[in-house]
């Protein structure tokens, strides 16, 4: 997708829409194409805004709930789809392979049920985070720091109103993570989507509108 990039004191972020703002945070290999229907979306309803991370590729997830931890009279609610702060598969038992196009893209198809999904173009997207050594050693530093920073026992603390929307099929963070949050977290409502990997706003992004639409009316009852 093609949109302006604002900058604001050396923070860089693309602003879409107007009305109440809705942040959409990427994760580890995520980019700005991932969220190309949801913007699309919801940019007539809302002022849509994606920073770009300045640690490139930082679990987006994460990051809202380490910051709704400390900052929940700044937010309405939040929105996490295979969130990392209790269990992520990641690569699995390896991490990325610089140079291994095939590894890149064996390792991109399983983000998803449907493999057709990882197309050339997203694969060559990953090939190219993955081939920069720089956000390689990031990547690496930031997955472990999710480790080692489990949010178990923190996650009742957070008592916004929360959409979990999750694949049934996301092998990265599988079902029982979506119940964990689910149960954690007090005040959340889980809606799960068959047939679906780790990307749902990617693989089915008609059905993960729908219910994030949904939960956003309700919240205006």
């Amino acid at each position: 997708m093609q949109y302006e990039i604002k900058e604001d004191k050396h923070f860089q972020f693309i602003e879409e829409g107007n009305g109440e703002p809705l942040i959409l945070l990427h994760g580890l290999f995520g980019a700005l194409s991932n969220f190309a229907d949801l913007l699309e979306h919801f940019k007539k309803t809302h002022k849509v805004i994606i920073p770009l991370l300045p640690l490139f590729d930082l679990s987006g997830g994460h990051v809202a709930l380490v910051y709704a931890l400390e900052h929940q009279d700044q937010i309405a609610s939040l929105i996490l789809t295979g969130s990392s702060g209790l269990f992520e598969n990641g690569m699995g038992e390896s991490y990325p392979k610089r140079g291994d196009y095939e590894y890149i893209k064996n390792k991109t198809q399983l983000t998803f049920y449907d493999p057709a999904v990882a197309t050339k173009e997203l694969v060559d997207e990953v090939f190219a985070i993955t081939n920069n050594r720089m956000k390689v050693l990031k990547i690496l530093s930031l997955a472990k720091s999710a480790i080692r920073h489990n949010l178990e026992h923190d996650l009742h603390k957070i008592t916004l109103p929360t959409c979990l929307i999750w694949g049934k099929n996301d092998i990265i963070t599988p079902p029982p993570v979506a119940e964990e949050f689910h149960r954690l977290l007090p005040n959340s409502q889980l809606f799960w989507i068959d047939k679906c990997g780790h990307a749902p706003m990617m693989e089915v992004p008609a059905e993960f509108n729908t219910h994030l639409d949904s939960f956003l009316a309700n919240l205006k009852k």
